[in-house]
């Protein structure tokens, strides 16, 4: 017996074909919106790509763009299908091809499905992503005058001011390495040449951070120097001050950023794919319903529509026996051939 077996006649024809062919222009805005999703996660990336340690991580958009286009071109075809089922000496056209375009259109489905759950697993990644290339920006912030890491200290200042945050783990990140220019250390100081003589590499650590770390809304002027030197400012006990520096670090913040991003594209992406395969039904439906006309020359004639000819048992089995075959078939060529060969 067939999968969702249902009766039509040609008002139920038509009423169909009119609601699917809805649907597919439907489906053509929403593979616009999975493209444009797919653009703004990678212009969201490629603003701070200098902190990401790999381009692994423009995969996903690459996916969201190529899946969105793929989407608007499938879903325009079965759009035109539809439009067409109402006339069936136009129909008769499309005909051979729609076996093809509905198997087509499930291995789509089945890879948009893919997609929307690589947007929620791809937090994990882009936590490792972020961990290495944080640390090798902050590294790199000194190096104003040096060509291809000019621009680091602007994008690591700009990026703390806006996700208030501080360091990759927390602000103490700052104090493990050097973060200001040799240029703008005074060799000659005493302060200076104790600080450098003091490190096994030779680097100038001090318990500071950059002016992006300060927090704005706290009513004491920032104190980003001499953070852990309490008789450096009055009242202050950095064990107990409430720090007017941003704590939390810049690899959660980030990570809560993507990882919120991606969750909503994945969310929109799981509704898109439940649309997809509702269209894909639906045309399924027409083309078995016009296939199955009691008198294909009259157009009123009833007629049956279904999912599946067969069960979902049935339709395995018979794939599965047809695999088999030509497994088969392959094997006898690849003996006929081994036979040639060896009379020759």
């Amino acid at each position: 017996m067939a999968l969702g077996l249902v009766k039509f006649d040609l008002k139920k024809r038509v009423k169909l074909a009119q609601t699917v062919w809805f649907m597919y222009w439907f489906a053509v805005m929403a593979g616009v919106l999975v493209l444009s999703m797919g653009l703004f996660f990678k212009i969201e990336l490629r603003k701070r790509s200098e902190l990401m340690d790999n381009n692994e991580s423009h995969f996903l958009p690459n996916l969201l763009i190529f899946m969105g286009l793929v989407a608007c071109g499938i879903n325009g075809f079965g759009g035109k299908v539809c439009y067409d089922s109402l006339d069936p000496t136009k129909f008769l056209k499309w005909k051979p091809l729609l076996k093809g375009f509905l198997l087509f259109c499930m291995g789509f489905n089945a890879l948009l499905m893919v997609t929307a759950l690589l947007c929620f697993l791809m937090r994990i990644p882009l936590q490792f992503t972020l961990a290495e290339g944080l640390k090798n920006g902050m590294r790199y912030y000194k190096d104003t005058d040096t060509p291809g890491r000019c621009y680091m200290k602007r994008t690591l200042d700009l990026m703390q001011i806006e996700f208030r945050c501080c360091g990759n783990e927390n602000y103490r990140d700052w104090f493990e390495i050097q973060w200001v220019s040799n240029r703008y250390l005074d060799f000659s100081s005493k302060e200076v040449k104790d600080r450098i003589g003091s490190n096994v590499d030779g680097q100038y650590l001090m318990d500071g951070v950059p002016f992006s770390c300060c927090n704005p809304s706290s009513p004491r002027p920032c104190i980003q120097h001499q953070m852990t030197n309490n008789s450096a400012y009055y009242s202050y006990d950095h064990y107990t001050e409430e720090l007017n520096v941003w704590k939390r670090g810049c690899r959660s913040a980030m990570v809560s950023y993507y990882g919120g991003l991606m969750n909503t594209i994945g969310v929109l992406v799981m509704l898109v794919t439940l649309l997809e395969v509702a269209v894909t039904i639906g045309l399924q439906y027409i083309d078995s319903s016009l296939s199955t006309l009691v008198n294909p020359e009259d157009p009123e004639s009833e007629s049956e529509g279904w999912i599946l000819e067969k069960t979902v048992k049935e339709t395995f089995t018979d794939i599965m026996d047809k695999m088999k075959s030509m497994g088969k078939g392959t094997k006898v060529e690849e003996g006929e051939e081994a036979g040639v060969a060896t009379v020759s």
